[in-house]
């Protein structure tokens, strides 16, 4: 136990965010640097002797969070790193971009505000990489099996890392040009500098793992010659198929899903443009999608100089305060005010988009919307609401629907899908082909990042199971456990 009143005399207190003035003008994080380090040891002291964590089960990868919060308390830094890493690969991607099941789970929490469990476990990793605590480690013996990864998100890496470590010989297939997955190009600079995963992948190569990019398996390489090739495949291709929204004016130019919007401002990032092909600057811009990749478009459309911002949702305006149906532990849905709203624009909850306007040169003007309303369990139009809201940019981020069925993957391999229309797997994330296996948000379908690097640890387990006949990688999750899925 860290201090054994911290609870009762230390209050909640967070990362401080830069101001807003001048954080839209750049692209760096939204934090202020360094400013987690002088109050987090009196944080992570908050932790109490609940006898029964619940933030273990709060969280899909069974952090051992008392331990480490008990280590940050003590400022024994390498010990907290050590515990941190025991059961994830990539902390300081979940410390930026988790929801913190983690906490909605605190024992705490249930009369008092949480502990900052996910402040504490970024302060950890950023401190661990400050001191070269964080190191390559290579296996001692290579064990002649080779394993090839399809998709180098968080769950491919994390499967990757993990049979790497265990001895196999793993090569990581990636379609676009970097590593990194929707870490690179689907989670923007201001919420996590991509310096984070270059520096994983660094180690990952020094530890021995090889990277392809630039590959689709499926069109540049057939699947089953891509399993004939190696021991064992891990398929962590993702749920990349989007949400449409086929209604009226759909067609008209200025409406991008997402995923086309948000990579192309990344590529700027990144050097491959001066100015983004697709751009909100002095445009009107609609989000489409209250979800976090919706706010990630605000945020986006903010520092590119829009002249206004609306994201718009077709369910109520959650509430601030748990629901009955939503009790303590479980991850309730709660209205959230992220670094990009704070930086400005409008919500809009419980309307529908019915079509879209446009000039005569083919390109999206306005938005039509009408209110809507649940009843009895049905979505109905509420007549009289009829509006129409400026229009220049449209990004629709309603979320995903499953993998890409156009790439022939799914196919030349014979996979099975299961009801959803994922990838179906076992308990050891096999599938029903001999020696394939599936990871992360391609088997899970649309999920959180702390669910892809566990199931990519998890299926990591499977493959070396495979190989070997046992093995001695943890197992953090089953793949039919979703309670706490989002």
């Amino acid at each position: 136990m860290a201090d054994p009143k911290g609870f009762l005399t230390t209050g909640r207190e967070v990362a401080e965010t830069r101001p807003v003035e001048e954080r839209v003008k750049d692209w760096n994080e939204v934090y202020v640097p360094g400013s987690l380090l002088p109050i987090i040891s009196k944080q992570a002291g908050r932790c109490m002797d609940c006898g029964i964590p619940f933030c273990h089960n709060g969280c899909p990868l069974g952090n051992l969070i008392p331990e480490w919060n008990e280590y940050a308390y003590r400022e024994d830094w390498r010990e907290a790193s050590e515990r941190l890493h025991a059961t994830n690969n990539f902390p300081e991607f979940t410390g930026r971009l988790c929801p913190a099941p983690c906490e909605s789970a605190c024992v705490l929490g249930i009369n008092q505000p949480p502990v900052t469990i996910k402040n504490v476990e970024v302060t950890i990793i950023d401190k661990a990489w400050e001191t070269g605590d964080v190191t390559p480690q290579p296996p001692e013996r290579l064990s002649g099996k080779t394993v090839a990864v399809i998709g180098s998100g968080p769950a491919g890496l994390a499967a990757a890392q993990q049979l790497t470590r265990a001895g196999h010989t793993v090569a990581v297939y990636e379609r676009a040009d970097r590593i990194g997955g929707l870490l690179r190009y689907g989670i923007p600079e201001f919420k996590m500098e991509k310096r984070h995963i270059n520096r994983r992948i660094e180690q990952m190569r020094a530890e021995g793992t090889k990277f392809r990019t630039e590959v689709e398996i499926g069109r540049d390489i057939d699947a089953a010659k891509l399993r004939r090739r190696y021991d064992a495949v891990v398929i962590a291709a993702g749920a990349t198929t989007a949400r449409d929204l086929p209604v009226p004016g759909r067609e008209l130019t200025g409406i991008h899903q997402a995923m086309e919007y948000l990579p192309l401002s990344n590529k700027v990032q990144e050097g491959d443009f001066v100015t983004p092909p697709i751009s909100a600057e002095g445009k009107h811009v609609v989000v489409i999608g209250g979800g976090d990749t919706g706010a990630d478009c605000v945020g986006t459309a903010h520092r590119q100089g829009a002249a206004s911002v609306t994201q718009l949702e077709i369910m109520p305006r959650p509430g601030e305060e748990r629901s009955a149906n939503q009790p303590w532990p479980t991850f309730p849905m709660l209205y959230k005010v992220t670094s990009a709203h704070e930086e400005g624009g409008e919500r809009v909850y419980s309307v529908s988009t019915t079509h879209f306007e446009g000039d005569e040169e083919g390109n999206v003007q306005w938005l039509h919307l009408i209110e809507v309303e649940f009843k009895d369990g049905k979505l109905e139009q509420k007549p009289g609401t009829e509006r129409k809201i400026p229009a220049q940019l449209v990004t629709l981020a309603m979320g995903f629907t499953g993998t890409d069925r156009e790439n022939g993957l799914v196919e030349q391999f014979g996979l099975a899908l299961d009801e959803r229309g994922n990838v179906a797997r076992d308990a050891d994330f096999a599938t029903n082909v001999d020696g394939v296996f599936v990871a992360g948000d391609a088997g899970r379908g649309q999920s959180l990042i702390v669910w892809a690097i566990a199931e990519g640890r998890s299926a990591a387990r499977g493959v070396d199971r495979y190989l070997a006949g046992t093995s001695a990688l943890p197992a953090p999750i089953r793949p039919t456990d979703r309670s706490l899925m989002v």
